[in-house]
């Protein structure tokens, strides 16, 4: 049996940068941003081969400190990505962290952190994802070199391993017609060689993470390496000695030693601890089931209170011994080997020292094919079921687990099932295991009144859910009393493969799959408790809790209990189970769900407070149209992007039910709507392109539908197609379009094509595209004489100077427009000068002009002074990131310090001007009675530039109402003049002062004017 694996090391880049990034200002993080621009980038770094790279603007504009972290990650090579910030930094002239970046660069090249991967790192990558076959690697045919004559003890040691091995193995309680495959082939050594030392390091001592979720076999390739060892045909140079630690058996241990802890499978009474001490580099911890220790000790102050533990005899509760071997603490030298079900890992990464996490996804489509194979041996019935089973991404991404992939066998296999529609069975995963479970009891002989089943399930749903509230997946004789189920009862379900015995716990029982646990959790909320407990039933309120958990707080533990829960509420399944099960649901669910969807909805901005996209999955799940129309009559925004054909399915489904919906993101990947037929069948091809289609269709039928964001989206023709009908229909109301890095360019042709003559449109956004030559075109559309266009945003499109004759056109002819973005554009002065020739033009309505980091310089504020001085339209302009100087300042100066300029709006922020320009402003504003935002932030200004200002500010009948002075190198010395100006101005409610050295005596000044009746300042940054 195989394993398809996937491979990431986790080297602490995002980790190590995310400190630097989040010690930035709001105003420096928007200029680290854009020092990211390739052209930025070329002056302090050399890229590898030349080629810089590319970060899409849509997707760095709206990073926070951590995403941006994540994005240096992905776009430059790990050492290259500390290069590069303090490269920025350096621009920046942060010299305090560029120091830290620089000792931290220092320390992590002693610990070869940055140390980016070499070619055999990327071909072991590759060959762990079962791409290539590995050079200068030991042919898997070929053994090892035969080893010296080994120790007494050790032997003993490694055929005690072996005979444990096999006992637990056997002892594990398999359905009797569970296919599973155990050997000790030797393409499994180098299979399970790869796993281990995915990096190829050999010699390093290591930690290696096995990922995955519940039952796609991590513990089953652990006990593989251990047997193999034990076997002496794996690892027999490196490693002297392997321990295999289940932390589900030892996690009760009272307070113990290490070295008893390791001793525990001693053949002997004394273990050499001294020669394991003596040889650490020569051990390897195979920890499984980590998610156990800290289920045992959620909180991590609790087990790690400061102190490292070294002491091998030391007596510390055995979670604290095994933290402090995770952490490298213990033995530094030695080879860590741990599995964790995946949604742990994020608890575990902290404690972790340069990990290699390597993802069990566990069943290839190979495998499944094989599986199948043996339980119904016709290949043309095994290709119907799996190409079935396709169609339900969810369904067939858990056949990747084994014991899954045995149930839905089970369920097809029954003589019931057979005859039943196979679509409607594997619709969902909630009916497939309906049907499995139903399908078992409909016949079922066990000795039970009739009176007792109702009882018999809900104590074994409670046992279920209690299980999963506590992170407990094996219980014993008390619990299973403690919940009422009778003996008669759990034989049937041992009989069934519900339940089956703790293979490491004597007298305990578990689920046999953790998907058959989550489904019987869902189905407590289900079934309907007895009168007299209905008063005092925590259901309801447990219900809201869960959906809280996964709807608002997206944790993915809870999940699956989530979609089988609306998976029952479908109709005919609830009447299958009652029958079938002896049980009655509540008919009371659907009106709680609704009433906490009501609840939802009365919030403000309620559709942005939860994950709708895992509500659609949940409804979807459910397939009950009406429930679904009711629980979405609440949504007004919707963000959705679909990555495969669950999101698709899901959405299609969903999105026709949201009837008050009034803006709709969608992003697609790329590879969810190509016709590729060798990749996918047809009928696969067209079951997408239809709910493709249905989702664009929302675009029609809805009515309050008016704003549609595709950004990110990668489309291809046949999609394009069904949207350009959509946008094209006369009942579409669409009036806002953003389109931010949409791939392929032709997409955004197309579209303009088809808004042209468009009087429902009113803002256009194709910023983050390469527009260039289509330009001309998109402009054309535009003219038509139904076009009502009023924004048009072309930001970072690559637009030149030339670009600038098509728009000047453009905005002298279409009068409606007023709002006018084309900030990120090399755009320069020879292009400003034909801008500001159609600002002269009096058929021009521009009202808001965005011009920030074009390149402009000096000649550019003469065109713009010339312009404002005839204009009588323009009120809002945006002039941040281009170099004017003092001199570009001055000539602005000349136009806006007449009392007819109607400039309301004027960003000058990162200008490269000083306190001669700001006494330029100064002048300005006393002829100036209009202007009511500045924002003058991260210039040089200095105190003798800002009391310049304040000078100016300080009669009342001024109209400044924000004004932003961030990082402009002021001290405590001009807060006297600020804290005037606060007192006295009678519309100032917003001052930015980010980013200046301003000492306690400095802000005590500003504090005493803040407390004077007659300040109006309402928010100071």
């Amino acid at each position: 049996m195989s394993f398809s694996v996937t491979t990431w090391a986790d080297g602490g880049t995002n980790q190590g940068l995310l400190p630097y990034l989040v010690a930035l200002d709001q105003y420096q993080l928007e200029e680290f941003k854009l020092c990211l621009e390739p052209r930025q980038l070329m002056d302090f770094w050399s890229a590898p081969q030349g080629h810089f790279p590319h970060i899409p603007w849509a997707n760095l504009r709206a990073a926070d400190p951590l995403n941006l972290s994540l994005l240096l990650d992905e776009h430059f090579p790990k050492g290259q990505a500390w290069k590069v910030v303090l490269g920025i930094f350096q621009t920046m002239n942060l010299t305090s962290l560029c120091e830290e970046v620089r000792a931290k660069m220092k320390g992590n090249v002693q610990t070869q952190e940055l140390q980016g991967p070499t070619q055999e790192d990327v071909e072991m990558l590759e060959a762990a994802a079962g791409n290539v076959q590995v050079q200068g690697c030991q042919d898997p045919n070929q053994e090892e070199p035969e080893m010296l004559e080994e120790a007494d003890h050790r032997r003993k040691y490694r055929e005690k391993m072996k005979a444990k091995l096999l006992e637990t193995w056997d002892n594990i309680d398999w359905p009797k017609d569970h296919v599973y495959i155990r050997n000790t082939s030797e393409g499994e050594h180098e299979e399970l060689q790869r796993l281990l030392d995915p990096k190829r390091t050999r010699t390093q001592a290591q930690t290696t993470v096995w990922v995955g979720r519940a039952g796609v076999g991590k513990t089953t390739l652990a006990m593989q390496v251990m047997l193999h060892w034990a076997n002496g045909v794996l690892f027999q140079q490196r490693f002297s000695y392997v321990f295999f630690l289940s932390c589900h058996k030892i996690r009760y241990m009272k307070e113990t030693t290490f070295a008893e802890l390791i001793s525990l499978d001693w053949p002997d009474s004394d273990a050499p601890i001294e020669e394991f001490m003596s040889q650490p580099e020569k051990l390897l911890f195979i920890i499984d089931g980590f998610e156990e220790i800290i289920i045992s000790e959620p909180s991590s102050e609790s087990l790690d209170d400061g102190s490292p533990c070294t002491d091998w005899y030391q007596e510390l509760p055995v979670t604290k011994i095994l933290l402090s071997l995770v952490k490298k603490e213990l033995v530094p030298l030695a080879t860590l080997l741990i599995t964790i079900k995946t949604c742990f890992v994020t608890d575990l990464k902290p404690s972790l020292v340069n990990p290699c996490f390597v993802q069990i996804t566990g069943f290839t489509g190979e495998d499944l094919w094989v599986y199948f194979m043996r339980h119904f041996e016709d290949s043309r019935e095994v290709e119907k079921i799996l190409q079935q089973i396709r169609k339900n991404e969810n369904l067939f991404h858990s056949c990747s687990a084994p014991m899954v992939c045995w149930t839905v066998c089970s369920c097809l296999k029954q003589s019931k099932v057979r005859y039943y529609d196979l679509q409607s069975i594997t619709q969902t995963t909630t009916s497939l295991y309906a049907y499995f479970f139903s399908n078992l009891f409909s016949t079922a002989e066990v000795d039970l009144a009739d009176e007792s089943w109702p009882g018999q399930w809900r104590a074994l749903c409670n046992l279920a859910i209690q299980g999963l509230w506590s992170m407990s997946f094996t219980f014993d004789r008390e619990d299973t009393e403690l919940e009422g189920l009778e003996v008669p009862f759990i034989d049937c379900l041992y009989k069934f493969n519900i339940l089956q015995k703790g293979n490491d716990c004597r007298g305990c029982i578990t689920f046999t799959h953790l998907s058959f646990q989550e489904f019987f959790a869902a189905m407590s909320f289900m079934l309907e408790e007895p009168r007299e407990l209905l008063l005092h039933s925590t259901k309801p309120q447990e219900m809201k809790i869960l959906l809280r958990d996964v709807l608002l707080n997206k944790e993915a533990y809870w999940t699956p209990v989530v979609l089988f829960f609306f998976g029952l509420l479908k109709k005919n399944l609830a009447r299958e189970l009652e029958d079938t099960l002896h049980c009655k649901m509540s008919p009371r669910v659907m009106e709680e769900l609704l009433k906490w969807g009501e609840e939802l909805g009365k919030a403000e901005s309620a559709s942005l407070q939860f994950h709708v996209l895992q509500l659609f999955h949940c409804l979807h799940e459910s397939q009950e149209e009406d429930f679904t129309k009711k629980m979405l009559g609440h949504i007004f925004e919707v963000d959705l992007n679909i990555l495969g054909d669950e999101e698709l399915q899901a959405s299609s489904f969903c999105l026709k039910h949201c009837k008050r919906l009034d803006k709709l993101r969608l992003s697609v990947s790329s590879h969810i709507l190509e016709r590729d037929l060798e990749i996918l069948e047809t009928s696969k091809v067209d079951s997408r392109m239809h709910a493709w289609n249905s989702i664009c269709s929302t675009l029609v039928t809805n009515e309050n539908l008016h704003e549609l964001d595709l950004s990110n989206s990668k489309l291809h023709a046949s999609p394009v197609k069904g949207l350009c009908l959509a946008l094209k229909n006369p009942r579409c109301n669409v009036q806002k379009l953003t389109c931010k890095s949409v791939t392929p360019e032709w997409v955004l042709q197309d579209l303009i094509l088809v808004l042209q003559g468009n009087s429902k449109l009113t803002h256009l956004n194709f910023s983050s595209n390469k527009l260039g030559a289509t330009v001309p075109l998109i402009l054309k559309a535009l003219k038509h004489s139904a076009c009502n266009l009023k924004y048009l945003c072309l930001e970072k499109c690559n637009l030149s100077a030339a670009s600038c004759q098509d728009l000047a056109l453009f905005v002298t002819s279409i009068q409606h427009v007023t709002r006018l973005c084309l900030g990120f554009n090399q755009l320069q002065d020879d292009g400003i000068k034909l801008l500001c020739a159609a600002l002269t033009h009096p058929k021009c309505a521009l009202e808001r002009l965005e011009l920030w980091f074009c390149q402009l310089g000096a000649p550019s504020c003469r065109y713009l002074s010339d312009a404002l001085r005839q204009n009588r339209s323009l009120a809002h302009l945006n002039l941040s990131k281009n170099r004017l100087g003092d001199e570009g300042v001055k000539f602005l100066c000349e136009a806006l310090g007449r009392p007819d300029c109607n400039l309301q709006s004027l960003n000058l922020s990162g200008c490269s001007f000083t306190r001669e320009g700001c006494r330029e402003l100064a002048n300005a504003l006393r002829h100036n009675h209009n202007v009511q935002i500045l924002d003058l932030g991260q210039n040089d200004l200095q105190d003798d530039g800002v009391r310049l200002l304040c000078e100016a500010l300080k009669p009342s009948d001024r109209v400044l109402h924000t004004l932003g002075l961030a990082k402009c190198n002021v001290t405590t010395a001009c807060c006297q003049h600020l804290s005037s100006v606060l007192s006295s101005s009678k519309s100032l409610v917003n001052l930015n002062l980010l980013g200046n050295e301003l000492d306690p005596d400095g802000v005590k000044m500003l504090c005493k004017a803040l407390r004077k009746s007659t300040c109006r300042l309402q928010k100071l940054g």
